[in-house]
């Protein structure tokens, strides 16, 4: 009786259409992972911004300014405690911010200020924005999606 070492032809092919069938149906899954990070990057921005809003209200709280319609904490300006919508004031209070994302130019206004990523691409679609406090209720911090930043649902 001859003893076989190895695989058929067949047995390979009928593997490798396998293989092909999987990677067909798996891939597009893996394909946008780029829009998905950039949509959780823009999440962690929206994170650290009402972090440290929080953080510096409460320092504001505890020195009794968490109520004036202006001021000072820490060299943040604030208004009824929260920083200021200033790329001044948000730079103090977030940590990295000024390095790593780009104030939107044209969207910000007196009581909001936007960020998007820090790159050469038009990125004015995908962006953070800041409202300041207008009276004692708090700041507001919102992710706006566009193209190229759209989280997929899973």
């Amino acid at each position: 009786m001859k003893r076989q070492n190895g695989f058929t032809l067949i047995e390979l092919v009928v593997v490798i259409v396998i293989l092909g069938i999987l990677a067909v149906t798996a891939a597009p899954k893996f394909l946008n992972l780029q829009d998905d990070a950039r949509a959780s990057s823009l999440q962690g921005l929206k994170g650290a911004i009402d972090g440290a809003a929080g953080i510096t209200y409460g320092k504001a709280a505890i020195q009794g300014k968490e109520a004036a319609v202006s001021g000072s904490v820490d060299n943040i300006a604030v208004v009824y405690g929260y920083p200021a919508a200033t790329s001044a004031a948000l730079n103090a209070a977030v940590t990295g911010l000024e390095q790593d994302w780009k104030v939107v130019t044209g969207y910000s206004e007196n009581d909001k200020i936007a960020y998007t990523y820090n790159s050469n691409a038009n990125d004015a679609e995908c962006i953070v924005t800041y409202t300041q406090a207008t009276s004692s209720a708090a700041a507001t911090t919102e992710v706006i999606f566009g193209t190229g930043c759209t989280p997929s649902s899973k």
